[in-house]
């Protein structure tokens, strides 16, 4: 377990080596870390079961570019936060869930694919959390060119 905040970042760098694209320090409370959309199930794993940082919440933003999703890990005795930082395609947003092994990612991986049409492979329960079972496929109330006009 780690407790002091002077030992996260190197730990990090042990376990994930080159997967890690970036790191951004923004405050002394705060970590980001830049990972490729294939790598969040093993470094996820690694944070939760081996580093035993406690999941927070997940956030997913429709960007100009890409949809990208941050992981929010707790390190609760140096209470720190380190973000892992990921990038889907805009024409085919899917990740492997990381709920078959963190059950607190079920509910916030049913809202990213309701509201921005994230797909999280392997997800165990998978079906609406937020809209309508009848909500008409294909439209996403969080995505840039979502009208909600259209019928």
């Amino acid at each position: 377990m780690i407790a002091a905040r002077e030992e996260i970042l190197p730990a990090l760098r042990a376990k994930l080596g080159n997967t890690i694209q970036e790191v951004f320090e923004k405050s002394p409370k705060r970590i980001y870390l830049q990972v490729k959309a294939e790598h969040i199930p093993q470094t996820s794993r690694i944070l939760f079961k081996e580093l035993e940082a406690r999941f927070q919440i997940a956030t997913g933003i429709d960007t100009p570019g890409a949809f990208e999703i941050l992981y929010h890990w707790a390190f609760d005795l140096c209470n720190c936060v380190v973000t892992i930082k990921t990038k889907l395609d805009r024409e085919k947003p899917e990740i492997e869930s990381i709920a078959t092994f963190c059950p607190a990612a079920e509910w916030i991986e049913r809202e990213m694919w309701e509201l921005l049409g994230i797909t999280f492979k392997n997800h165990p329960d998978m079906r609406h959390l937020l809209l309508k079972d009848d909500w008409p496929e294909g439209r996403y109330p969080l995505r840039r060119d979502y009208n909600k006009d259209m019928t």
